[in-house]
């Protein structure tokens, strides 16, 4: 069974979004991904980021931590800031509601992960942060 585990941390800049991403499709890579499935990990990965830093952080510069294992064929992606957390998670998790309407946000950010990831599970406590952990399993290596 083929294991194996990273932890990346940076600064909750939106230039940084896109280190988040293609850090983890590169770590991804070694599950022999297809196209489709590393751009669903890549896209997840920068909702989750860019999640953190507009409404966990509010734009200032804390740090985002992400850890992602690979265990067998699954790989495991956890995204956590220490924020302000999410008042109603139930709520945020609905399509289209946004807590942030002046930035013109979508609302889409979970419905995007939970779309392009096997599993998506958010524990939040206010005042405290955010921690995102999605799944996604590949088909077995040959």
């Amino acid at each position: 069974m083929c294991y194996n585990k990273i932890k990346i941390e940076f600064l909750s800049k939106s230039q940084n979004e896109s280190f988040a991403r293609v850090s983890i499709a590169a770590f991804a890579s070694q599950l022999d991904p297809t196209i489709d499935e590393i751009t669903d990990v890549k896209t997840a990965v920068s909702e989750a980021v860019t999640n953190a830093i507009i409404h966990g952080y509010e734009s200032e510069e804390e740090m985002i931590t992400i850890e992602a294992i690979i265990n067998g064929t699954e790989l495991t992606v956890i995204v956590n800031d220490t924020g302000k957390g999410i008042d109603n998670l139930e709520l945020a998790m609905e399509p289209l509601y946004t807590s942030r309407p002046d930035l013109e946000r979508s609302g889409m950010g979970f419905t995007v992960m939970e779309t392009f990831m096997d599993s998506l599970e958010v524990k939040s406590d206010k005042g405290r942060g955010t921690s995102i952990i999605m799944k996604k399993i590949f088909n077995p290596l040959s």
